[in-house]
């Protein structure tokens, strides 16, 4: 296999050619595929449709992992395959909310939601932390009364294939999460399929735990457990951040100055003032001022916002609306200078 097919195999499954995760950069950019939609369908609804598509099948993907690995749990008694069976029946379910903030993102806004329903994603998510943390809570309850309470573990084999099935299952959700995820410029859909990446590699330690056991330490089951819970507690803290990042209309910092970027370089336009940007579902809202000569026509006024949005949809193909408003320069330039004096007159008491 070549240098160029391996980076494109680990750019499919999500990961760069030094096998470090894109999560985070693909989260917030958020890279729209190349292909387009055609014809009276609406890209935003055939995106949802797919992100639907996408939930659907990891939850069946998911809960037939996790429905096996419950059978092993009943025969062998393993708390660390209980921690890992639970948290993957708890990732199953955040199919739900996703699904339900998919298929409500295909109504059209309304007198009362003027800017449509992609915020019920930012509720998905939050219903899916709470899902995690509920997870975590009875996994750790589980695995501290086995510390307190010993008790023999048999089929110890058995607990070892689950544990491999449940890193199987996770990461192929995973890389689907991401890929579709990807493609429509989901944050919550490719969050999620990283969150499936880490439980996969949780599911590893579950074989960690039956090797120990295997070799004569029978508390290793219970340990396992206990740090598959500390590490599903870090899973909470990090989306719980990035959940309520998204509801307090924050954005990674580099976006705002790549609408900035992306404005000056279009002709006529002498500045760029304020820059607001801010997600809504998966789609991106901007606000930005710019600067163009004082006397300007209509008709000039709208070739330059034409130029300034393709420009802008150019360089951040998940922006969904920017909203523009054009500044005289002599008007400008005079608000600046009554800036920079007010400025000077409160540095100088």
């Amino acid at each position: 296999m070549n240098a160029e097919r391996l980076r494109k195999v680990l750019d499919w499954l999500g990961w760069d050619d030094h096998g470090r995760s894109h999560g985070h950069e693909h989260a917030e950019h958020g890279a729209q595929a190349a292909s387009h939609t055609h014809g009276v369908i609406d890209p935003g609804i055939a995106s949802t449709d797919r992100g639907i598509w996408a939930v659907k099948w990891s939850f069946v993907l998911l809960a037939i992992t996790s429905a096996l690995q419950l059978l092993v749990v009943f025969a062998s008694g393993s708390v660390a395959l209980l921690a890992d069976t639970i948290h993957n029946f708890g990732d199953a379910a955040t199919a739900v909310p996703l699904w339900i903030a998919f298929a409500l993102a295909r109504r059209k806004p309304s007198a009362r939601f003027t800017y449509g329903y992609g915020r019920v994603e930012d509720l998905a998510g939050l219903t899916v932390v709470l899902i995690i943390l509920m997870s975590a809570l009875v996994a750790g309850y589980e695995a501290i009364d086995r510390l307190l309470h010993p008790q023999p573990l048999s089929l110890v084999g058995w607990v070892a294939v689950a544990g491999l099935l449940g890193f199987v299952g996770n990461e192929a959700v995973a890389v689907f999460r991401i890929r579709v995820g990807r493609e429509i410029n989901s944050a919550a859909l490719i969050a999620d399929g990283y969150h499936a990446r880490t439980d996969g590699l949780t599911s590893l330690a579950v074989v960690a735990g039956a090797l120990g056991v295997w070799m004569g330490f029978p508390l290793a089951d219970p340990i396992v457990g206990l740090l598959i819970t500390l590490a599903i507690f870090g899973i909470v803290w990090q989306s719980a951040k990035a959940v309520f990042t998204r509801m307090l209309d924050g954005v990674d910092p580099h976006l705002p100055e790549e609408i900035r970027h992306a404005a000056e370089h279009v002709d006529r336009v002498r500045g760029v003032g304020s820059v607001a940007a801010r997600w809504i579902g998966h789609k991106l809202n901007a606000e930005l001022e710019v600067t163009v000569d004082g006397g300007i026509t209509v008709a000039d006024a709208n070739a330059i916002r034409s130029e300034l949005e393709h420009n802008l949809k150019t360089h951040l193909p998940m922006l969904a609306a920017a909203h523009i408003r054009f500044v005289p320069h002599d008007a400008d330039s005079s608000r600046n200078e009554e800036a920079h004096r007010a400025v000077s007159a409160s540095h100088s008491h």
